[in-house]
């Protein structure tokens, strides 16, 4: 059976068993552009419209029930409808949402973000795509630089000087980046993931306000870094004068302090969204004590750099009038009270060592069923593993850049199948290619049953390939 057979097969017992959804996508499509909230929700391999969260299940309007390693793509990191989010939020919003002023428990939350991460001063975003682009604007206000460096194949949000890729050597606007009419090349330069030679060079020209990475990349499938790729680039990056900032968005599952901690980095910034307020829209980015005074210095007008060696200004004196103390980056929202309520509740009542504990011990659980399964199947995928993440790869070794992922990821058909196969057995995983998380709620009878599935799903595969 050719895949597209086993594609026509798997959507048609879809269908029947998902006549809900089918009728209410439809539905969806006559008020929402692209038929959905927000266009990302199509990215699965059929529409499967969501009832309720409990825990590590989801349940349809269909009445079906999946084991859920997607996790809402992770905010859900720490399971669905969590009772410690739902009081700390309501308790809150019926004394308010949102003030434009601090709360007491604010005080709490600051001390507890930075005995967690290591880093002493914090501010609020509504998500993590906010926060990376604060961060951006202040590396370049403060180093009185203009370039950004970023690692080929990455994704930092909807920031748009991150939409770059490497091609043929050189940095090249992503397609993704639609609308935009300033050339993001002139300021942002892509290197390979693990690869130091061209950090260094990308640093040598004394020009790059920040390095911008994720500790492992996620977005681009899973890579992994080289044993003391980091002890090298953060040592690169502070001799140019660069700043590091690390997003852990993702790879906050490696520990109750990210990756930060576990793998015992030192950056200068750390961004956190997704799950660090359980689900509740917020996300939040961190600085040292040295970079905190300087952001502080700059909006006091105590700067010495006003303009970057790119011609492009940064805003100060001469750049639109003297400081005011305001930095213009922010939205009224951030910060507000319900957001801080559930970062507390997350980091007192959620992502405790305890559940730590339980989520790692899942995915290396996890990971060893699914290669057995590769190995016993003589499969050409590997498994990529960090902290309590997942991903199947169709590739026979982990790629160690995107270069070498990309021809993994192009298999877009087999990705396919495998998901709605997935589906159709109650499983979900992330609909954006074979990344699977693994919560504290996570029971061994979910790990069990998917890795069922995928076994399956490989002697069908496997079988119908030889015929």
């Amino acid at each position: 059976m050719a895949l597209s057979q086993l594609i026509a097969r798997e959507t048609q017992a879809f269908l029947e068993t998902h006549p809900k959804s089918a009728a209410q996508a439809s539905a969806l499509k006559q008020h929402w552009l692209f038929g959905a909230p927000f266009h990302w929700m199509n990215d699965w391999a059929a529409p499967i419209v969501a009832e309720d969260g409990d825990g590590a299940v989801l349940t349809d309007i269909d009445d079906n029930t999946y084991d859920d390693f997607c996790l809402g793509d992770t905010p859900g990191m720490f399971g669905h409808g969590r009772p410690e989010i739902a009081r700390a939020i309501a308790e809150q919003a019926r004394r308010g949402a949102t003030f434009m002023l601090p709360t007491a428990e604010a005080a709490d939350v600051g001390a507890l973000l930075a005995a967690r991460f290591g880093l002493p001063l914090w501010q609020t975003t509504l998500s993590a795509s906010d926060a990376n682009r604060a961060l951006i604007r202040w590396a370049r206000a403060v180093t009185g630089k203009a370039v950004i460096v970023v690692f080929d194949g990455c994704y930092h949000g909807m920031v748009e000087d991150c939409f770059v890729e490497l091609r043929h050597g050189r940095t090249r606007p992503d397609a993704g980046l639609i609308g935009q009419v300033f050339d993001m090349t002139r300021t942002t330069r892509a290197v390979p993931f693990n690869d130091i030679g061209a950090l260094e060079g990308a640093l040598a020209q004394g020009d790059v306000a920040a390095v911008l990475a994720e500790p492992a990349m996620t977005n681009c499938g899973m890579i992994l870094p080289e044993e003391h790729f980091w002890k090298r680039a953060q040592a690169l990056a502070k001799k140019a004068g660069a700043l590091l900032i690390l997003d852990e968005t993702h790879t906050l599952s490696c520990g109750p302090g990210g990756a930060t901690q576990a793998w015992d980095l030192a950056p200068d910034a750390l961004v956190i969204g997704k799950a660090i307020a359980g689900g509740f829209p917020a996300a939040i980015w961190g600085v040292s004590a040295e970079l905190g005074h300087k952001i502080q210095s700059w909006t006091a007008g105590a700067s010495p750099a006003n303009t970057v060696s790119t011609s492009t200004t940064v805003a100060g004196e001469g750049a639109g009038g003297p400081r005011t103390g305001r930095s213009g980056i922010g939205t009224t929202l951030a910060g507000n009270a319900m957001g801080i309520a559930a970062i507390g509740a997350t980091l007192r009542e959620l992502a405790t060592p305890e559940a730590y504990a339980a989520m790692l011990a899942g995915a290396e659980t996890l990971v060893g069923k699914l290669r057995d399964v590769i190995a016993k199947r003589a499969l050409p995928w590997c498994v990529v593993h960090v902290g309590a993440r997942a991903e199947i790869v169709f590739a026979p070794a982990p790629p160690k850049d995107a270069a070498a992922m990309r021809p993994a990821l192009a298999q877009t058909e087999l990705n396919h199948v495998l998901h709605l196969y997935l589906m159709n057995r109650g499983v979900l995983i992330a609909p954006f290619h074979m990344m699977m998380l693994v919560s504290p709620v996570t029971t061994a009878q979910q790990i069990d049953r998917l890795v069922a599935a995928v076994d399956s799903f490989a002697a069908e595969y496997l079988q119908e390939s030889a015929a």
